[in-house]
């Protein structure tokens, strides 16, 4: 089975305000992209991701979209985008941009117009009471939004919100939204974009839903997917569905719904897998996911744009996560997650950063890079909630980190200054220039992964070995398999391979000179090896 183009691809995600600012107004920007495509490309990415662009008050991150096919100008024109889309077209790198659609910014025309009251055409278009309902659902934010129901002086009615009170959400029930959203979704395609990202995509079935028809829902994805698919049988819709596994199938839909679902139940067991030095509750999770359909896949990550969300963890593991991750309380976020970046989470340990990527790398499906954490770029917990997660790019330690050149006081976000992590010891060009950096070793692993048309969930075969700490497994498909193995412990193991059969067997990647490769398998603490076996 060859793998389509999203199934053998590497994702970049990239925040367009934080990545380069080609103007020097203190905003990053799409053309601050282009000229950091060289860059992308040197990576080894072969999509980027773009966290939205579209105008916006910008209270959250851009999520909060006033107009979703109008760009912010602080951060480009149409014209950029397609500048974009085209420049990296030529690198043979695809743009996937977001598609959020659940809520709107209570700054969108059509809340606006809701507002004048309930016979106004676009009063439907959100969800109403005269009176606040139950928070049911819960809301996202409780320890900043504890309710879901939103008092409007001027509709003299209640708005539901499951984010931040000024997004209200979507009447996804109403046929005229539909129309609007597939409006939405056409503009996008014929700038050229390769797919999108779907935000909330677990909430939109849900406001979606008829009165006891979830199916109905679920259709909605059948919906999108045949309008993007009809003239573009390679356009993806990749669903952010933080959902129990028993779901996964139903967002699938027999590969005519979502093609790819962001894994958070992979990502959380990721996480309790590095914490405890054991491979077992990684194995355990993956071995409990459905099988995608041929057309689709699992989308995988470190860390995101967001909060690492771990409440589905058991109570146990949930809190052994917490106390070694975020042992201060200002570290955590809602209740429920952590909001560090993974290199101050890993104290700064290249070696076992390196080795987390190339765990990311052995899982089977499509790894996601968001950026700077290709150098271990740290956080900032001074900067409210999840904005912790989100300073601007770090290219050099020179003035203004190489993101812009205007005064840092004007910068979307603040820089790094102080600490481990600051910019002036953690950048770009420190890392190419030093043979061994933690950027020479995800370029090398990313490399690698890219020749091994393999790795996809059909060809999937985890293995248990004796050392409780080697993640190992094996893709094999026709004549030829990769063995991949990663020492989660700092300490160093001998693992026995003594069943299978070696004698051909071609080291591909590793994180030392090894000797040759043997049934007995030396693995440095934090160490990988990956091998070709006929």
């Amino acid at each position: 089975m060859s793998r389509l183009w999203h199934q053998n691809a590497v994702i970049y995600q990239i925040d367009p305000t934080r990545f380069f600012d080609s103007n020097a107004d203190g905003w990053g920007d799409l053309r601050g992209i282009v000229e950091k495509l060289d860059y992308v490309e040197s990576l080894g990415a072969t999509a980027i991701w773009l966290t939205p662009f579209y105008l916006s008050p910008r209270r959250d991150n851009g999520y909060d979209v006033e107009n979703h096919t109008e760009p912010d100008p602080r951060i480009g024109s149409l014209e950029d985008v397609e500048w974009l889309i085209a420049e990296a077209e030529k690198r043979g790198i695809r743009v996937i941009i977001e598609l959020v659609a659940q809520h709107t910014s209570d700054a969108h025309d059509w809340f606006q117009e809701a507002r004048k009251g309930r016979d106004n055409p676009f009063h439907d278009y959100y969800l109403w009471r005269d009176t606040p309902g139950p928070d049911e659902p819960a809301p996202m934010f409780p320890t900043i939004e504890p309710h879901i129901w939103r008092r409007d002086e001027q509709a003299q009615r209640y708005y539901r919100h499951l984010f931040y009170h000024h997004e209200p959400d979507l009447n996804l029930r109403h046929p005229d939204v539909i129309q609007a959203i597939d409006r939405v979704l056409r503009f996008w395609a014929e700038k050229g974009v390769a797919g999108f990202r779907v935000d909330a995509a677990s909430h939109m079935v849900e406001q979606a839903s008829l009165p006891g028809d979830k199916e109905s829902g679920y259709r909605l994805f059948n919906h999108f997917y045949d309008l993007l698919t009809e003239d573009n049988p390679d356009m993806i819709l990749l669903g952010e569905v933080d959902v129990n596994v028993s779901e996964f199938e139903d967002f699938f839909g027999g590969g005519e719904r979502l093609t790819t679902l962001l894994n958070f139940w992979i990502n959380k067991n990721t996480i309790l897998a590095l914490a405890r030095e054991e491979a077992a509750p990684l194995v355990k999770a993956l071995n409990e996911l459905p099988m995608p359909p041929a057309n689709g896949g699992y989308c995988f990550w470190l860390r995101n744009h967001d909060e690492l969300d771990l409440e589905d963890l058991e109570p146990e593991d949930y809190d052994f996560v917490m106390k070694k991750y975020a042992p201060d309380p200002d570290m955590r976020i809602y209740g429920r997650g952590i909001r560090r970046r993974l290199a101050p989470m890993l104290d700064g340990n290249e070696r076992q950063q390196a080795m987390a990527h190339a765990l990311l790398f052995s899982l089977p499906g499509t790894p996601v890079v968001r950026y700077g954490a290709e150098i271990g770029m740290g956080d900032l917990l001074s900067q409210p909630e999840r904005e912790s997660v989100r300073t601007p790019m770090q290219w050099h330690a020179g003035p203004g980190a190489g993101f812009s050149a205007c005064d840092p006081a004007r910068f979307v976000e603040p820089l790094i200054t102080d600490g481990p992590f600051r910019y002036q010891a953690i950048n770009v060009e420190e890392q190419e220039s030093r043979d061994g950096s933690l950027l020479h070793r995800i370029r090398q692993i990313i490399a690698v992964w890219r020749t091994l048309p393999e790795i996809c969930y059909q060809h999937f075969h985890p293995f248990t070995v004796r050392e409780k700490s080697v993640f190992a497994v094996r893709y094999q498909n026709h004549n030829v398999a990769t063995l991949m193995l990663t020492n989660l412990s700092h300490e160093a193991v001998t693992v026995d391979l003594g069943e299978l059969d070696l004698e051909d067997a071609c080291e591909i990647l590793a994180d030392d000179n090894y000797p040759p490769v043997a049934c007995a398998l030396r693995i440095n603490g934090y160490g990988y090896r990956w091998l070709r076996v006929r």
